[in-house]
């Protein structure tokens, strides 16, 4: 399975990403290991849906990519679909 999940960092910039691994790729952006998220001091996980495949979720992702951030926002608050899994928030531990 594999993930397209959406961080907000320092509450003004959204981050978008796919993973297979939800848990190791989440300890990496805690751990400040991943290279565009280490900078931030506050992240947080607000949105995320699942895919079967990783050419799938590779393209939602570049979707998710080139939208505008009120777009972004328009989706995480159920405007333009749902956010169908927890399983970040969990590993993020809200």
């Amino acid at each position: 399975m594999w993930y397209v999940y959406m961080l907000f960092c320092d509450e003004k910039i959204f981050y978008v990403g796919i993973t297979n691994e939800p848990s190791k790729r989440i300890k990496q952006h805690k751990n400040k290991e991943s290279f565009f998220t280490k900078k931030f001091s506050q992240i947080r996980p607000v949105y995320c849906e699942k895919y079967p495949t990783k050419y799938q979720a590779a393209e939602r992702e570049k979707q998710l990519k080139g939208w505008s951030k009120t777009k972004k926002q328009m989706l995480i608050d159920g405007k333009l679909g749902t956010n169908v899994c927890t399983e970040l928030s969990k590993l993020f531990g809200e």
